[in-house]
């Protein structure tokens, strides 16, 4: 684990360029999402955030899930260990940037919001049941806003104009 005040190591690996033009400041965007998913979830320690492209993310989803085609976001959670590292969050830019422009998005809040949501599965939230996915969605919405962002789910709920 980090020392007590320590900031947590957070890493942002780009690997596809599309993430280096779009959003701006993707990178930033990203560990502080992180850090911010952390401080909610009152967790530390350290992770990866790889921002790479649909195949990649599509390689990934094939080797560790078993499932065709890429995802939007997994989440790779380390094994308990003294360094405290908590894993790897992966990101498809074409994935996002499709749902964001299909949801009517920002993109660089859809980021915000995968990274949020990935790093909340490392920490062992999850959402298998509805109370699971409700507690899980709440912390979500408090951390995005706290970024700035708007509630991701509001359109969902028919929230239109909060989106």
């Amino acid at each position: 684990m980090s020392p007590e005040g320590e900031p947590a190591e957070i890493e942002v690996l780009v690997e596809a360029a599309s993430w280096e033009t779009s959003p701006p400041d993707a990178r930033g965007l990203a560990e502080r999402a992180a850090r911010a998913a952390l401080a909610a979830a009152g967790a530390r320690g350290g992770l990866a955030i790889l921002l790479a492209d649909d195949d990649r993310l599509a390689g990934l989803n094939a080797g560790f899930r078993s499932k065709a085609g890429p995802t939007n976001v997994l989440s790779f959670p380390s094994p308990a260990n003294p360094g405290g590292w908590l894993g790897d969050v992966a990101l498809a830019f074409g994935t996002c940037r499709r749902e964001a422009e299909a949801q009517g998005k920002r993109l660089e809040h859809h980021l915000q919001h995968l990274v949020a949501h990935g790093v909340l599965h490392l920490v062992g939230y999850d959402h298998e049941s509805d109370a699971e996915a409700e507690a899980m969605e709440a912390l979500e919405v408090k951390i995005l806003a706290g970024l700035g962002a708007p509630d991701p789910y509001a359109a969902e709920r028919g929230d239109h104009g909060q989106s």
